[in-house]
């Protein structure tokens, strides 16, 4: 998880996950748990909440609230740190529904929408135009679950109770094809739209990634 790397225009986003991260300190823990659909076990007097992020084991201590990876220890790097803060803190309980929606449909979407697909669905046509098993490959390499939705997509479950799809369609004499990241209808239940677009922008860079 360490390939997307914390800059300047980052910086706000770590303060922000830190302010978080105090309030936090202030939550009940069952509760938190509950509210983000992860598990929660004691260990050595802490409670420690664990998940999969991005399909990886991830844990986080109620002592500091750093999520670590379970096999180095050590803490992710800050753009996960935050973007693990804004799910905690934002969450509430939510069953999903598998239906899908347009980054324009969450909550203040419609304004950044052109902003979010000129850094998603233009750059994922510029980049594979109608190569659709590369498009295939890529996200199966990614470890994305096929699903059957347009022309090709795959499902990623990014934390527990938010999942990202990413879509083609092929075109036609009349239209070019297009690609597009949608989010599961629960999305403004659990995270706040700047951290949605994150996520999207997060996917679409490990997809074209050389």
């Amino acid at each position: 998880m360490n390939e997307f790397v914390m800059n300047k225009d980052q910086e706000p986003l770590e303060r922000r996950a830190d302010e978080l991260r105090e309030d936090l300190f202030q939550r009940d823990v069952n509760q938190l748990a509950e509210l983000t659909g992860t598990s929660l076990r004691k260990e050595e007097g802490d409670n420690v909440f664990e998940f999969h992020y991005w399909g990886k084991p991830v844990f986080l201590s109620n002592r500091d609230f750093l999520a670590r990876d379970p096999e180095t220890q050590q803490p992710l790097p800050p753009i996960h740190q935050a973007m693990i803060m804004y799910y905690f803190h934002s969450s509430k309980s939510s069953p999903a529904t598998g239906n899908w929606i347009s980054f324009s449909e969450l909550a203040d979407g419609q304004f950044y929408n052109a902003a979010f697909q000129g850094y998603t669905a233009q750059k994922l046509a510029q980049y594979f135009q109608t190569d659709y098993d590369k498009f295939e490959d890529r996200n199966m390499g990614q470890h994305g679950e096929k699903t059957d939705f347009g022309d090709g997509a795959f499902r990623y479950q990014i934390l527990p109770q938010i999942a990202l799809l990413i879509v083609h369609w092929k075109g036609d004499d009349e239209f070019p094809p297009s690609y597009k990241v949608l989010f599961e209808d629960i999305a403004d239940y659990h995270l706040n739209t700047d951290g949605c677009a994150i996520l999207g922008s997060m996917l679409v860079g490990k997809l074209i990634a050389e």
